[in-house]
């Protein structure tokens, strides 16, 4: 890596420790609201489910369907039917191997 991305790395670990640090920091040991816990307890999920769904079907700068669409789908379906996120993970994994060792 160049010096650049080294830079840019790092300022991306100071800004991100500066936005971790900012709540604890205002909030000084308070609890929070019961509205904002509420809050916070969902923005996880869905910050997973936006991250899986634009790797998912991002090909570059366009949307495209392929073989690591059809992973997630086939693990979505495995967590759907048996809950098992260990299953979904192996299902999704071996779906999109086997379409790409297939050429999809």
């Amino acid at each position: 890596m160049t010096a650049a991305a080294w830079i840019i790395v790092a300022g991306c670990a100071v800004v991100t420790f500066a936005i971790k640090a900012a709540g604890p920091v205002a909030l000084g040991g308070r609890d929070l609201p019961d509205a904002f816990s509420r809050v916070i307890v969902l923005m996880a999920p869905a910050l997973l489910a936006a991250l899986i769904v634009t790797n998912a079907l991002a090909d570059g700068d366009r949307l495209a369907i392929g073989a690591d669409t059809a992973g997630v789908a086939a693990g979505a379906l495995v967590v759907w039917w048996r809950g098992s996120i260990v299953g979904c993970v192996v299902t999704a994994a071996v779906v999109t191997a086997g379409l790409r060792a297939a050429g999809v």
